[in-house]
């Protein structure tokens, strides 16, 4: 008898993996998919020609389904999140760019292991994505204070400690403290701050690379962030929009 409920159990069990699998797959459009295929290509095909550095890769890769995922609002990015943010941070450390390495290794990692708690307590039943939000005008200018004023204490900070780019380096990593906190709490505005973050982080890396870096899938990826970032707020706008005339 108890072996027959256990099987029961173990089926249903089953069937709730499975069902989450198929939902956490839903909701992709084609150019989306082939937009991800040719971006993967260009990626292996660039790292075989020019010798790129496998952990680049792999973040890169990684890097690149956790912002699509949760764009598409899906939980599973921070899966790839947690992988792509430890490979980014020995890329980080090997190039002295050490305000991207705390922030990687102190923050970011921390904030996406929550994020999956966070987001959880905020997923629509019907296909398993988190529900936009957008921040009050009035906290969206006490952020932009905020963030002034730590990244000018930033830039002072790493420079003092020999940074290789400490003006970048600091804007992007105390942005991405505030992006991060956004994408946690499921506002729009997050999108705002990581086209910043990624448009500077492109032309970083691109100056990392011209001093000897062997990270070219690292620009890759920073490129396809920045173009990710645009599309995301676009989508998130006009859900967020017919979401407030439903209600």
């Amino acid at each position: 008898m108890f072996g027959f409920l256990n099987k029961i159990v173990v089926m249903k069990n089953r069937l709730s993996i499975k069902e989450s699998i198929k939902m956490e797959l839903s909701g992709w459009k084609r150019y989306e998919i082939l937009a991800l295929i040719f971006v993967f290509t260009t990626i292996f095909i660039s790292a075989i020609i020019l010798k790129d550095s496998i952990i680049a890769v792999i973040s890169a890769i990684c890097g690149i389904l956790y912002t699509v995922i949760a764009g598409k609002g899906k939980i599973s990015c921070y899966f790839f999140g947690v992988c792509g943010s430890g490979c980014y941070s020995y890329l980080a450390f090997t190039n002295g760019l050490y305000g991207n390495l705390i922030l990687y290794m102190c923050y970011y990692i921390p904030m996406q292991i929550f994020g999956i708690f966070k987001w959880k307590k905020h997923l629509k039943k019907q296909n398993n994505e988190i529900i936009k939000t957008q921040l009050p005008a009035k906290e969206r200018l006490i952020l932009a204070l905020i963030a002034i004023i730590i990244c000018t204490v930033a830039i002072f900070i790493l420079d003092y400690l020999n940074d290789a780019q400490p003006v970048k380096d600091g804007i992007t990593t105390m942005l991405s403290v505030i992006g991060m906190y956004l994408t946690v709490r499921r506002c729009i505005e997050q999108w705002v701050i990581w086209m910043i973050v990624n448009g500077l982080s492109f032309t970083m890396w691109i100056n990392a690379i011209i001093h000897g870096a062997k990270a070219y899938a690292t620009v890759i990826m920073w490129a396809f962030y920045f173009a990710a970032a645009i599309y995301f707020y676009i989508v998130w706008k006009k859900e967020i929009k017919y979401t407030n005339l439903q209600s």
